[in-house]
């Protein structure tokens, strides 16, 4: 006999007790997903941001303040690079090139970040439009930036739209015990560039030359009197603090040579990657405790919905008892009852993986959005994992109503 029929009738017969039980199941289902699936796009979205920052020599003090500083553009209070660091890593022969970083002001609260020609080339990867900077006053915008060629910028102190730790801070601090360094003018900006996207929070900056971020703060241009020119070389005596610099080392042992080299009592280097490692170690536990938890209560959520099916189906014990009556086997009812309990539990699973993967990819624009790392959602061997763990419970799971009708006694049935 062919147990689909009784199925689909028995299915047909409950649809709204049906469809509640598949949307319960589905709606579990996602929140593993979209846990899971959002939790790689982050992962991977904060790694490739990070991947053109080779490395980076700051003052000593937190790596993740000056990473989420440097790479991320997030408003943090860094100490200064001592200048005697930044003549030395100028002159250093094992890297390709020295930029360095710098913080202060804003647009409409899009960061300003001073630093070299070179490095928005390294960072972009050749421009989308327009050329690099060649004057003090000069800006390349990055892809993301709603800013034209052309358009004149009038730029506001502070690091972006909340303010917080940049130049004047460094100023501060070179300045310790004496007088308060004088901000220079502001002097409006125009866009010359334009980058390719990057993927990072950079997409959405204003890059100027690092001689501008120094006069704004009174700084210094970084060269001698009457020196007009942008970029390397500097003056090593006119140099201010630095919050940070990326270095571009020539090949990978003279990466981990560099790293060590500066790694002293007045300055400190690290690869964003070893950063990155450690808060994905601490990211990859509470994930994994998250996913644990998740499936625990998809398993509860899975074994009330299998105790509703339970009286369900013993509402329905007279129509099996005929069945039996007029033939049916043992094995033909338990067969019809695992299968009506499986379609329940499947369906809802597959609906589940489709909405988590929806949910995710929202979660992901909304972070992208925010943070400007570049995220995508995507569905791997994790998450059908996850989805197949849970089926599979939910089929050995199907075997205990199925057993229960499968041994009930016909005349007792009946009654």
């Amino acid at each position: 006999m062919n147990p689909f029929p009784i199925v689909w009738a028995s299915l047909l017969r409950n649809r709204f007790t049906v469809i509640l039980f598949i949307v319960v199941v589905a709606l579990a289902v996602a929140l593993g997903i979209a846990i899971s699936a959002q939790e790689r796009a982050l992962r991977v979205g904060s790694a490739r941001a990070a991947d053109r920052f080779d490395l980076i020599v700051a003052a000593p003090g937190s790596f993740n303040d000056v990473l989420f500083s440097v790479v991320y553009l997030n408003p943090t209070a860094v100490e200064l690079l001592d200048p005697t660091v930044t003549r030395a890593l100028l002159a250093e022969p094992q890297a390709d090139f020295v930029a360095p970083i710098g913080f202060g002001d804003n647009i409409d609260g899009a960061p300003v970040v001073g630093t070299i020609a070179p490095f928005v080339e390294h960072l972009s990867q050749g421009l989308a439009e327009g050329r690099s900077f060649t004057a003090i006053n000069e800006a390349v915008v990055g892809a993301l930036s709603p800013h034209r060629l052309g358009d004149s910028l009038a730029v506001s102190h502070g690091h972006g739209a909340g303010g917080g730790g940049d130049a004047d801070d460094a100023a501060d601090a070179l300045e310790a015990g004496g007088e308060a360094p004088d901000h220079g003018d502001h002097d409006n900006l125009t866009v010359v560039g334009r980058m390719q996207p990057t993927g990072t929070p950079w997409d959405r900056a204003i890059v100027v030359p690092i001689e501008y971020n120094w006069v704004a703060h009174g700084l210094g241009t970084g060269h001698a009197a009457g020196d007009t020119h942008l970029g390397l070389p500097f003056d090593g005596d006119a140099l201010p603090g630095l919050p940070a610099i990326v270095v571009k080392p020539a090949n990978v042992a003279a990466a981990y040579g560099l790293r060590g080299q500066y790694r002293t009592a007045q300055s400190t280097a690290f690869f964003p990657a070893e950063v990155l490692v450690e808060l994905y170690a601490v990211l990859g536990d509470a994930t994994a405790i998250m996913s644990g938890l998740t499936l625990a209560a998809q398993a509860l959520v899975i074994a009330a919905i299998l105790a509703g099916i339970v009286a369900i189906l013993d509402l329905q014990r007279q129509r099996f008892a005929v069945l039996r009556a007029l033939g049916a086997s043992r094995s033909f009812i338990f067969v019809t009852v695992w299968v009506y309990v499986a379609a329940m539990i499947v369906t809802g699973a597959l609906i589940g993986l489709v909405l988590g993967w929806g949910l995710a990819a929202i979660v992901s624009e909304l972070l992208a959005q925010n943070t400007g790392v570049a995220m995508r959602a995507t569905i791997g061997g994790r998450e059908l994992g996850l989805v197949g763990a849970l089926v599979a419970l939910g089929l050995a799971l199907a075997t205990i109503p199925a057993l229960l009708i499968y041994r009930r006694p016909v005349v007792e049935a009946l009654r």
